[in-house]
């Protein structure tokens, strides 16, 4: 299965929905490698409109509920028999999938929000974007992405990282190492090349950076590293396995998110915060786009500016030699991430704006 952020969001929401006792869900999944998704996708969307078509017309469904706008251009088609059976018809937006920068696609952006009742996107940053592609604020139904409690195993309470969970993911650290971390696909809006440039320079030698994943933009953050003499403190673990990444979350003392501003991407929420978070991780990142979504400064980590080299330096510094704030940051990151971003939270929230929009679609 190709599961990147938008996928893994989709089916765990999908599993909370399911778990709803007022509820009776019926799933299309397009099940597929990053290989044979472009193989596989057509076949997939006449099967899906087919089936909601059917359903509809039928009177087996009251609402459609598409997980990104990749698939959400089908209410554009199905949209007479959807209102014809009163149908509610909603989306949910992360980010990119509203703001990529190509001209037929945008085109089409405004087109399915005619189509659709209900636009929920992951982040106020998102819900702008929408905006400013004609969406009306009546549409509009920010609902933040969710984790999965018991995908990560939560760090004691009262404890810092575990060093020993780190034996089989990187490279043997020093004693009094300090481990900063990133996950996610090297892409320029990320901004770890800028980090490793303008940042890790700058920090205490026992200082270290692992980042895990892949992307395009690997050359240039290798390219940064030889640049500096950092291939002793900075270590590009590549893809890693589940199990490693959870080693990692509960292994680091500090979650990076050095986001850099790029046109026609964004950060729509930023599902690895959360994820770290529930891991016991506080959070460093950049002060912009769905971030502040995730982030509360001074409580599940630090906003700073982006592209803000001294900005991130100062914030990193108390960690560096305070293990005793270490360890009360983790406490509040769990703390946190537990109160704010439960599926189940999430999952009510959905099914209630699918109820309000069908309201407003009786009334209107």
């Amino acid at each position: 299965m190709n599961l990147g952020g938008m996928q893994r969001a989709a089916m765990e929401l999908q599993a909370s929905l399911e778990a709803l006792e007022d509820l009776q869900l019926q799933s299309c999944v397009l099940q597929s490698s990053r290989f044979w998704h472009y193989v596989r996708i057509i076949p997939f969307y006449i099967r899906s409109l087919y089936r909601i078509w059917h359903l509809s017309r039928t009177g087996q469904i009251d609402g459609v509920l598409f997980s990104a706008m990749p698939t959400a251009w089908m209410a554009i088609v199905l949209r007479k028999v959807l209102t014809k059976h009163s149908v509610v018809a909603a989306t949910i937006c992360h980010g990119h999938d509203v703001t990529m920068t190509f001209p037929p696609y945008q085109w089409c952006v405004p087109r399915i929000f005619a189509a659709l009742d209900a636009i929920l996107p992951v982040s106020q940053a998102t819900g702008q974007q929408c905006l400013r592609r004609g969406l009306p604020l009546d549409k509009l139904f920010v609902t933040p992405n969710g984790v999965d409690m018991d995908r990560f195993p939560r760090r004691v309470q009262g404890r810092h990282a575990d060093r020993s969970l780190l034996a089989g993911v990187g490279p043997a650290l020093p004693a009094d190492a300090l481990l900063l971390c990133s996950v996610g696909r090297q892409v320029p809006r990320k901004g770890f090349a800028w980090f490793v440039d303008q940042v890790m320079p700058a920090l205490p030698e026992h200082v270290h950076y692992w980042l895990a994943g892949t992307g395009p933009e690997h050359k240039n953050i290798a390219m940064a590293i030889a640049r500096h003499g950092l291939e002793k403190r900075v270590t590009l673990l590549g893809r890693v396995s589940e199990e490693q990444l959870s080693s990692l979350y509960r292994g680091a003392d500090l979650f990076i998110m050095p986001n850099v501003p790029v046109p026609g991407d964004m950060e729509g929420f930023g599902l690895v915060l959360v994820e770290a978070g529930i891991s016991g991780l506080p959070a460093v990142a950049s002060a912009m786009e769905g971030i502040l979504d995730v982030v509360t400064d001074g409580v599940n980590g630090h906003l700073v500016p982006s592209e803000n080299a001294p900005a991130f330096v100062a914030a990193i510094a108390p960690y560096v030699i305070d293990t005793a704030q270490r360890i009360a940051a983790s406490d509040r990151a769990v703390s946190y991430t537990l109160e704010t971003f439960g599926w189940a939270a999430v999952a009510q929230s959905v099914l209630q704006t699918l109820r309000t929009a069908s309201l407003q679609c009786r009334h209107n």
